[in-house]
């Protein structure tokens, strides 16, 4: 009887690792084809015409990127894993147009500077998340209650130009997200050991891109919390 508990264990524990690995590989996967897209506008003067001149291209692909992360949470049940897969790396390809201006507006040095930082504290959090018994589904829920006042804020702020309140969304932004790395990893591994390796190649790909998304989004906006206080302008 022990031994099959024991043995129990082990396979959702290897289930649960396998499961992460694969979110890791398909976040690494998004987050370099946002670095080489960035890296590609801003050294395109016809890209950069295009994509961050002009205001209704740079505001149709925000909007797109965002109408992109809830078809993709709400539709991922019907969608086939090449279809996620594609909408994924669509969203970090846009993204990284996006993000583009910050290689513009930020000295190249604090800019990688503040990546390596970033990768540091989320790896951090990371492992936090992976390890610890505590259920961080309390914090969890507190963290997103802290995200929708970081979005709300965020918009106010646009119409107001307030530096102090950009300031003050960045530090809360900063505390959120690490927070949300922990409690989405440990979600993560609770997934992974919950049988889904089980579930057939299509759910285990399709769970795989939304715990990346997930982890993407909460490793890019502590990057650009992070940027704002770190980062050295041009």
């Amino acid at each position: 009887m022990y031994n099959n508990v024991v043995s129990s264990s082990q396979a959702q524990s290897q289930a649960s690792t396998l499961f992460l690995a694969m979110v890791f590989k398909w976040m690494a996967l998004g987050l370099a084809l946002t670095g080489l897209t960035a890296f590609f506008v801003v050294h395109s003067q016809a890209a950069i015409q295009i994509f961050l001149v002009n205001p209704v291209m740079r505001w149709g692909i925000i909007i797109g990127e965002l109408g992109l992360v809830f078809y993709l949470s709400a539709r991922i049940e019907r969608l086939s894993p090449q279809a996620a897969t594609a909408l994924f790396f669509v969203y970090a390809a846009l993204n990284g147009i996006t993000l583009s201006v910050i290689l513009l507006i930020y000295t190249a040095t604090s800019v990688a500077s503040t990546f390596f930082i970033t990768a540091g504290m989320f790896g951090a959090m990371a492992i936090y998340g992976l390890v610890t018994k505590k259920d961080l589904s309390t914090m969890g829920s507190f963290m997103f209650m802290g995200l929708i006042g970081v979005i709300l804020a965020s918009v106010v702020n646009i119409f107001m130009q307030s530096s102090m309140m950009s300031w003050v969304i960045s530090g809360i932004g900063v505390i959120v997200f690490t927070g949300l790395t922990a409690y989405d990893v440990q979600k993560i591994t609770q997934i992974g050991a919950s049988g889904i390796m089980r579930s057939g190649e299509a759910a285990i790909r399709k769970g795989a891109i939304m715990g990346a998304l997930a982890l993407y989004l909460d490793f890019i906006n502590l990057f650009l919390s992070l940027l704002h206080f770190m980062g050295n302008r041009e």
